[in-house]
């Protein structure tokens, strides 16, 4: 009995291995010859890199996802989006309810974690409707585009690419197979559809509705839409969304607005490519523009939400915007000379301003440490300019999947930095730590307190 504790893993192990088996799952099946077309060898590099991005729900990709892999390929790449999407956890609390096994406390434990919610017998309620939320999503999704793919593409091939195109948009994955399919041109994106309404706008809603997190559905549907009712959490989360999406859709309409790349483009049609702008960074890695065209401004707002991200236990990646309220307001509590951290007529506990506070130094680090090992490694290639760099690196802590075209550029040992930065952004930078540094105190021992000089 002692000797089977002693190995038990931990609820963070847990939670990080699935990720990591998932991916080296789909690393294998990617490898196999059934996987590309025209009989071109993927090396183990690019089968990992594309399956952690794929996983982690990223859409960094070595190569154009539609002229390399086979639809058997596409269609293994689809299922990793929609796993890493839902969660692993989702996958175990479904085969947990296939076979008929009751979970024991330990899984509920991790399951908790997973899915982001308090209470244990909340959870089996919580995970039906998630699965039938993302059921629903993903299918209204796939009929909206099926419209426009079915005219252009044919009903066969055109249902596929809305059910491919629904899934990673709501996952917040942003791999497409638009490369070739309108000429020979790859890593497209959506460029082809930047002033479609239909088209833009329900990706965009996809995206939105994905990386608000499960939770916030759970609570909507809960309290029935009556906002009074809502968890502080939905309440945040549903405030930051719209005034970031709003903000940033002005800002990037006022730092593009004289960018001769939309000189074309009326203000109805700008409007919208500065919407899909907002929204995309937010996780998602779909692109209506050729994102090398931004103006200064523009490359750094881009940079900034990426970096932000969407809402805690949802498809999205990011430190998230709770990690950035509960900042924002712990140095208006220190500003104001306060003890503790106020919102309305509630408390957050001091304990999240620490470890919201270790996310974003912890991101932060890593993602200036992989610039300056990337910029290093790549100094002769003449594409990793600072620039192009550090929008990947960002991208990829973030799980977006924007690109400036940078990664099937890069040597071997740049995309393993590139892979670790995916996998720490998708399973959290506290999941990580806690997994493989997490030490068991007996007793707690309380050092004497010093103090240093701070500003």
């Amino acid at each position: 009995m002692e000797l089977r504790r002693k190995h038990k893993l931990t609820a963070w192990q847990y939670l990080s291995l699935g990720y990591l088996t998932v991916i080296i799952i789909g690393t294998i099946l990617l490898c196999l010859p059934f996987a590309t077309k025209n009989g071109e060898n993927t090396s183990f590099t690019n089968a990992l890199f594309t399956s952690t991005s794929a996983t982690c729900v990223t859409g960094l990709v070595p190569y154009d996802t539609n002229t390399h892999w086979t639809i058997l390929g596409q269609v293994v790449i689809l299922a990793l989006i929609q796993l890493g999407g839902l969660g692993f956890m989702t996958l175990v609390t479904l085969i947990f309810q296939l076979i008929g096994k009751n979970m024991g406390m330990h899984e509920r434990k991790i399951l908790m974690l997973s899915a982001g919610e308090e209470k244990r017998n909340e959870l089996k309620r919580l995970f039906k409707r998630l699965l039938l939320g993302t059921l629903i999503f993903e299918s209204l999704g796939a009929i909206l585009l099926s419209v426009r793919f079915t005219q252009e593409l044919g009903a066969g091939k055109g249902i596929y690419y809305a059910v491919w195109h629904s899934v990673s948009a709501f996952c917040n994955a942003g791999f497409d197979l638009m490369g070739g399919v309108f000429g020979s041109d790859k890593f497209v994106s959506l460029t082809r559809y930047a002033t479609d309404p239909l088209v833009s706008l329900t990706v965009c809603a996809l995206i939105i509705t994905g990386g608000l997190g499960f939770c916030v559905w759970d609570d909507f549907v809960v309290c029935k839409g009556n906002y009074k009712k809502f968890k502080l959490h939905t309440k945040i989360v549903l405030i930051f969304t719209a005034v970031l999406l709003i903000s940033s859709t002005l800002l990037f309409l006022l730092f593009d607005y004289r960018n001769p790349a939309f000189a074309n483009y009326s203000f109805g049609e700008r409007l919208l490519v500065s919407f899909f702008n907002a929204v995309t960074p937010r996780t998602a890695g779909f692109n209506t523009i050729d994102m090398s065209t931004l103006s200064d401004a523009s490359y750094l707002l881009t940079v900034m939400l990426m970096f932000i991200g969407g809402s805690s236990a949802s498809t999205a990646g990011g430190i998230k915007i709770t990690t950035l309220f509960v900042i924002i307001m712990g140095m208006v509590a220190v500003f104001s000379n306060k003890r503790d951290i106020e919102v309305g007529k509630r408390r957050i506990h001091n304990t999240l301003l620490r470890q919201a506070l270790a996310v974003f130094v912890s991101c932060l680090f890593l993602i200036m440490t992989a610039t300056l090992a990337i910029c290093f490694l790549e100094a002769t290639n003449e594409t990793a300019t600072l620039q192009a760099v550090l929008f990947e690196t960002v991208s990829a802590m973030g799980t977006v999947g924007l690109s400036l075209g940078l990664t099937p550029t890069l040597s071997p040992l740049s995309k393993y930095i590139l892979i670790a930065l995916m996998y720490a952004g998708r399973v959290g930078i506290l999941t990580v730590a806690l997994a493989f540094g997490e030490k068991k105190n007996t007793a707690e021992i309380r050092k004497p307190v010093d103090t240093l000089l701070i500003g």
